[in-house]
């Protein structure tokens, strides 16, 4: 992108994705003057599994570091600090003695673990998993994942109760790899990650034995739970001498990229789905609406907690309305056509592809199309695709405020879809909210890099990173209150009818 002369300090960032692994740099004042992506196979053996090749995505990480090096004219030199943002809950396990995966990591999407988690769920003391972890039992979590491959890896129990075969979720298989693997590599997850696993005391940060015992996993397979911030050990190889210094799980990443270092801030990445998450402060948010609470950060001496809530189609109800239904030839032309019509002609999509998630958690629940008449055309369709997006995340954020007690007064968004003002304008009329973006689309990534920034004193605190967000755009809401209501309404009758419909014959 540019050349950088040979006194400049930028933070790298490692951005490992569900599709691709990126590395992203970043100067002092949160600006990117280099990125390089590398996609990855994506595994389906068999109906409800997918799976990752860990050993691929690491190929991935020492051939995109130096790619965005050379890309600014920089040389490892030149780099202070690595942080690392991953998808969470991707669950992989390896050999200490040669660095191999014993097996392809199992994917975040992955539902086979369904009767392990069935099993916990109807357990005496089910509740103690919310009680403890903060999670219900779920097969999107990744502790049923790792008792699913200590069961069916061959010898994978036998070298986990030795302390030979170790587990971790991506961070931590990217960190002991970069570190030195087999020849001393730092064996660690960062908190965020860990408070996704189902095994981790959401109020201590350590593992709970109860929890692990309960799910039967070795303790001695387990990385040492460490803050977001904090030198884990030096690259050996690539970036050879830098420190790594920061890891969050991607949600968690973009709310210290958005700067919510406030209780009552939040933020939502739009991309195939929706992420929300709320700052809770040191308060851990129970929900009566099947939200998560979770850690948001550990960058000081205590963890900041935050309330997520996630939409599962957003962008892919787009890529449906343009692959599935073929009424556009590209997902942007989707603004152009919902714009050709004032409203939505009294049109609903409710996208319950797969059921219902939070807040309604209607698994019988599928997708439905109401208020079809001979008035509506594509372009109603089209709006109804949008508003969809922006119903369902005034239905996540109602709950968040009752939840926590902590109205949300703006909402900053990150993500591919917020290049649709059209989308972003919906969003703030049915919040009647402020929904802002950021200079710059890479909350994620920049959020790993202010957490290892952070932690060699690149910059001194989080207050300091609160100077380098800009504000790009804003909308503000536009809509009239009594039609508000009546829409919201609308759409509440619309979800109604989705449900009750798969039956398990």
């Amino acid at each position: 992108m540019r050349n950088g002369g040979p006194d400049e300090r930028v933070v790298a960032a490692i951005d490992q994705g569900t599709t691709s692994t990126r590395c992203l740099l970043f100067t002092r004042s949160g600006r990117m003057v280099a990125v390089a992506q590398r996609e990855h196979r994506q595994h389906f053996p068999s109906p409800g599994r997918a799976e990752h090749d860990a050993s691929e995505i690491w190929r991935s990480v020492t051939r995109v570091v130096p790619a965005a090096l050379r890309r600014a004219g920089l040389g490892p030199e030149n780099v202070v600090a690595l942080g690392i943002a991953n998808q969470r809950e991707t669950t992989v396990i390896w050999d200490r003695r040669t660095g191999t995966p014993l097996a392809r990591a199992i994917t975040w999407q992955d539902t086979r673990t369904g009767d392990i988690v069935a099993g916990l769920a109807a357990d005496a003391d089910a509740a103690r998993w919310a009680r403890v972890s903060g999670l219900g039992p779920a097969t999107y979590f990744a502790g049923p994942r790792l008792q699913w491959l200590l069961d069916h890896v061959p010898g994978a129990r036998d070298g986990a109760e030795r302390g030979d075969v170790l587990f971790g979720t991506m961070e931590s298989w990217l960190i002991w790899k970069l570190t030195g693997g087999p020849d001393g590599g730092v064996h660690v997850t960062d908190v965020t990650n860990a408070s996704r696993t189902m095994l981790m005391d959401l109020r201590t940060c350590e593992w709970s034995d109860a929890l692990c015992a309960a799910l039967r996993v070795p303790r001695a397979m387990l990385p040492q739970i460490v803050p977001n911030a904090r030198v884990y050990g030096r690259c050996v190889g690539i970036l050879d001498g830098v420190p790594v210094a920061g890891a969050l799980g991607d949600q968690q990443a973009a709310l210290v990229g958005q700067t919510c270092f406030a209780p009552g801030e939040a933020k939502c990445t739009y991309g195939t789905g929706a992420f929300l998450l709320k700052n809770t402060g040191s308060r851990i948010a129970s929900s009566e609406a099947g939200l998560i609470p979770t850690v948001g950060y550990l960058l000081g001496s205590e963890p900041v907690y935050a309330l997520e809530g996630s939409i599962a189609m957003t962008g892919s109800l787009v890529q449906w309305f343009r692959d599935a239904l073929g009424m556009i030839s590209s997902a942007a032309r989707i603004e152009t056509l919902a714009a050709s019509v004032p409203d939505n002609g009294g049109c609903y999509v409710v996208p319950a592809f797969s059921g219902l998630y939070a807040p309604h958690w209607y698994p019988d629940a599928r997708g439905v199309i109401v208020g079809l008449t001979s008035y509506i055309h594509r372009g109603h369709l089209a709006r109804a695709v949008l508003e969809a997006t922006a119903w369902q995340t005034r239905e996540v954020l109602d709950a968040m405020n009752a939840d926590s007690g902590l109205p949300v007064t703006r909402l900053k968004v990150d993500g591919g879809m917020t290049a649709n003002h059209l989308l972003m304008q919906c969003v703030a009329d049915v919040l009647d909210l402020t929904v802002e973006r950021p200079l710059g689309s890479e909350a994620v990534s920049l959020g790993a890099a202010y957490a290892a920034g952070l932690a060699v004193g690149y910059w001194s605190d989080p207050e300091v990173l609160r100077r380098n967000w800009h504000r790009a755009a804003a909308w503000e809401p536009a809509m009239d209150p009594a039609l508000r209501r009546r829409e919201h309404d609308n759409w509440r009758r619309a979800v109604q009818r989705s449900t009750g419909w798969a039956r398990s014959d």
